[in-house]
């Protein structure tokens, strides 16, 4: 099994990377393939809003977030893990989510999914909201959900001068049930009723409808679908 960890925080030593390498630790123990990306070390041009993915199946900006999408594609498991930025996920994050093939494309169908968002105030919730919707709604199943409130300077589970022992463990704990977890669940194909009617909902209420005016405009996603049994 093969896990595509992606960190959307620039901050690679931050409090978002930390808790991240710290479920890749869970993961790569119990023999997990794991890959772990910083959005802010790949070449990453801006979305062009010009929708020709849709019609080819391929972005045409040939750039490591086209090469990304097609890890990801090739995975059983996906993490996002961003920080909070007015209330919302970083910039790194969003361009991520633009340039990805997810929501009409369904990158992430049949995949398990962990989200990690971090922030030092109430605005953390809304960053797992909208992970947690991207996820859904494009095909793949949450199986933890994890929101750390920290204070912006003291951000690693290494640092036992900023962060008291106690604290640490915690986190270390969290993120080691997340990774088993996740594992459990890629093993046994867990179904998820309320995510999966959601999804279904979603899919073929909203999009295939969308998809389907659209006609040869979008041919490349009525492909992928079918490559992918949708």
């Amino acid at each position: 099994m093969k896990v595509i960890i992606i960190n959307g925080s620039p901050r690679r030593k931050g409090i978002t990377a930390a808790i991240l390498h710290e479920i890749e630790r869970g993961l790569s123990v119990k023999g997990i393939e794991v890959m772990f990306y910083d959005l802010d070390a790949i070449k990453m041009a801006h979305c062009l809003g010009c929708c020709s993915c849709f019609q080819s199946g391929h972005c045409c900006i040939k750039d490591d977030a086209e090469k990304l999408s097609e890890q990801i594609a090739e995975a059983d498991g996906v993490i996002l893990g961003s920080p909070t930025y007015a209330s919302n996920v970083s910039g790194l994050m969003k361009d991520f989510i633009d340039r990805g093939h997810f929501v009409i494309e369904q990158l992430l169908h049949g995949k398990y999914c962990i989200t990690v968002s971090t922030g030092e105030n109430y605005g953390n919730r809304d960053t797992s909201k909208v992970l947690g919707r991207l996820v859904v709604y494009s095909g793949g199943c949450i199986c933890d959900s994890i929101v750390v409130k920290a204070p912006f300077e003291t951000a690693t589970l290494k640092d036992p001068q900023k962060r008291n022992g106690s604290d640490k463990e915690e986190r270390k704990s969290i993120c080691s049930k997340a990774a088993e977890k996740m594992i459990r669940e890629m093993k046994q194909r867990k179904k998820h009723p309320l995510q999966n009617l959601q999804h279904f909902i979603v899919l073929n209420i909203g999009i295939k409808p969308f998809v389907k005016k659209k006609g040869i405009a979008y041919q490349g996603v009525v492909e992928k679908w079918r490559k992918m049994g949708i």
